[in-house]
């Protein structure tokens, strides 16, 4: 593989993970653990890796699921969630925080709560609802909550067609209504708004990402594959990464967008469902496939 001349950056122009770094950029995920390991704080620590950044976790709650579908959920009390914000505050700090499964309103209150006492000003906020295999993820009551305590906060917010229609409390059926969607969102207080394009038809996946002021399009060819588990939970840590190493918010987006779509490209199947994406697509080291594929190669010549 030929590498570009920056050594730390893919040939997707993603970072590839430092090599010799005192201090690294941290980011810290708050979220829900998936035990299959392809969404939630699991996706998200990948994500951080993959970008050079150290990852801290808070965990909101404790899902049993594959890739099939979710088991169980079982919510973390909140007093435990409070102190695990405050530990990694006090003690490792972070330069950017990605928030996605809250699962429900007294964790949307206390999350928020610390969020703005520490005055976190890089928030990635991915308005987790539903899983892949359709599972919800936060209770109906809880999404004024969301929008009033958490979206206020947020630097960026990354919900998919589904969640932005019930965030703008309307459907999605046009990109007429897709452009009204990112105003009324953007009207809550994030400062950027992307609504994913995954779930709309046609060849390519297409990104609106609004700032407020105008509107951009991130587009990618449509990659056919079930291997789209977590997704959006990777989509956003990546921003939240990006962030974390000092870029723009509009730059951190469109990088994110790159990785991921390159991830996806070089996903490879880990159970009989929705298995995830390839989070070290293109670092030759990490990349499950270049492993395997490498392995093949080696037993092929004993």
């Amino acid at each position: 593989m030929n590498l570009p001349p920056d050594p730390h950056l893919t040939r997707f122009g993603g970072p590839l993970l430092a090599t010799d770094i005192s201090a690294p950029r941290k980011a810290m995920t708050i979220a829900g653990s998936d035990s299959g390991g392809g969404a939630g704080i699991q996706a998200d620590l990948k994500t951080f890796a993959a970008h050079g950044v150290y990852g801290t976790s808070v965990i909101t709650a404790v899902t049993a699921q594959n890739t099939n579908a979710v088991l169980a959920i079982a919510e973390v009390p909140e007093e435990v969630v409070v102190h695990q914000i405050d530990g990694i505050m006090e003690d490792i700090g972070t330069d950017a925080i990605k928030v996605g499964m809250l699962a429900t309103e007294s964790i949307i209150d206390v999350v928020s709560d610390r969020i703005d006492a520490w005055g976190v000003i890089a928030l990635v906020v991915d308005p987790v609802m539903v899983a892949k295999s359709g599972d919800a993820l936060l209770q109906p009551t809880a999404v004024r909550r969301l929008v009033k305590q958490l979206l206020p906060l947020a630097q960026v917010v990354t919900p998919n067609i589904p969640e932005a229609e019930v965030l703008a409390g309307f459907a999605i059926t046009d990109d007429a209504s897709l452009e009204k969607a990112a105003r009324t969102i953007n009207a809550f207080g994030p400062r950027y708004v992307v609504i994913k394009g995954g779930h709309r038809e046609g060849p390519d996946a297409t990104d609106l990402v609004f700032d407020g002021e105008s509107f951009e399009r991130l587009s990618s060819s449509r990659i056919a594959t079930r291997n789209t588990h977590g997704t959006g939970c990777s989509f956003s840590s990546a921003i939240a990464a990006n962030l974390a190493r000092g870029m723009a918010p509009d730059e951190s987006i469109r990088r994110a967008k790159t990785w991921l779509t390159a991830a996806i490209a070089a996903s490879y199947a880990i159970g009989t469902g929705h298995s995830p994406v390839n989070h070290f697509a293109g670092i030759p080291q990490l990349d499950a496939a270049n492993v395997l594929e490498s392995e093949h190669e080696l037993n092929a010549t004993h």
